[in-house]
């Protein structure tokens, strides 16, 4: 009888992508209602990914806090109506969802109407050339209607919101390499 292998020790998984390679990602919220809490995630303890909204119609910003050891996380996704890519921009109408990962639970705006970017600011980071793009957004707030869950029954409302996150905007694989001829 052969004798059993020994056992494999695997490599620790890789920790996950910085959200900003300096380390100045940054979310702080306050959220006042069905819960009452502060957020201030800085670093290696935030995830985040951001690009263009379904459509075009603005960007798309997904910042995600530590998750907990129960299997708990705090994702903000914000919605900004109108934003450009590489473009500063003020007073944006904001769509704003709240997901409770491991508690089934998500709060939304329902709309651009209840929140505000008042201010965002874009740097290029990054590699320079090729289809795809990064940019250090910067960006704060406010909300002046709650997130509802979608019975309706649970509010949030957050009065203040800032951070500074990672956009990436690839060109489509299919996209034309060289404009199409005049007609």
């Amino acid at each position: 009888m052969p004798l059993p292998a020994p056992p494999v020790e695997l490599p620790p998984p890789p920790p996950p992508a910085a959200c900003l390679a300096d380390g100045s990602a940054f979310l702080r919220a306050r959220l006042r209602g069905e819960f009452d809490l502060d957020v201030a995630w800085r670093g290696a303890e935030l995830s985040c990914e951001g690009g263009v909204r379904p459509g075009g119609g603005g960007l798309r910003i997904t910042l995600a806090g530590p998750p907990q050891a129960d299997g708990r996380r705090l994702r903000f996704v914000f919605g900004l109506a109108g934003a450009r890519e590489g473009r500063a921009g003020e007073a944006l109408p904001t769509n704003l969802t709240l997901i409770f990962e491991g508690e089934q639970r998500l709060f939304a705006t329902r709309g651009d109407g209840r929140c505000t970017t008042d201010r965002l600011r874009q740097q290029r980071v990054g590699e320079l050339g090729g289809p795809a793009r990064s940019w250090k957004i910067a960006a704060s707030g406010f909300c002046t209607g709650p997130a509802q869950t979608l019975d309706g029954r649970a509010r949030i409302v957050v009065p203040r919101f800032d951070y500074a996150a990672r956009l990436r905007v690839e060109d489509p694989t299919d996209a034309p390499t060289t404009p199409p001829p005049a007609r």
